[in-house]
């Protein structure tokens, strides 16, 4: 599956990212705003985007949800999985509202990220 991975910080980016590529997926983008998420979705057209709820505003996308929504006009059927925090469970239900397929809760690990692949993937992920 070609990934794309979004969250303002580093270390979750790369933790991630190398969580998918051990689980054999290829990480196609790295963003780490909103904005920089809608401009490598447009170009990469991802199987799947991880998508920080919490980040920075940039460029007029002020969170994740509002990158969520974004993604979604340009393709309805797009998969996007939120990473989100303990205490964010009102952005978490808008979120879903808005057409993300699931979410991680941080701290990420490998069996959380595996679970919510197969609640995401029902078929298969691999």
């Amino acid at each position: 599956m070609k990934v794309l991975v979004v969250d303002d910080s580093r270390i979750i980016r790369n933790g991630l990212s190398n969580i998918l590529k051990f689980l054999g997926h290829e990480i196609v983008g790295e963003a780490s705003t909103g904005y920089e998420a809608i401009t490598m979705y447009k170009e990469f057209v991802p199987d799947l985007v991880t998508m920080d709820i919490s980040m920075p505003m940039r460029r007029g996308i002020k969170d994740g949800i509002q990158a969520l929504e974004s993604i979604m006009e340009l393709n309805k059927y797009a998969t996007v999985i939120m990473i989100t925090s303990h205490g964010e469970e009102e952005l978490v239900l808008n979120a879903i509202k808005s057409g993300a397929k699931g979410y991680i809760l941080k701290p990420i690990t490998e069996e959380k990220v595996i679970n919510s692949l197969e609640k995401v993937f029902p078929d298969g992920w691999i």
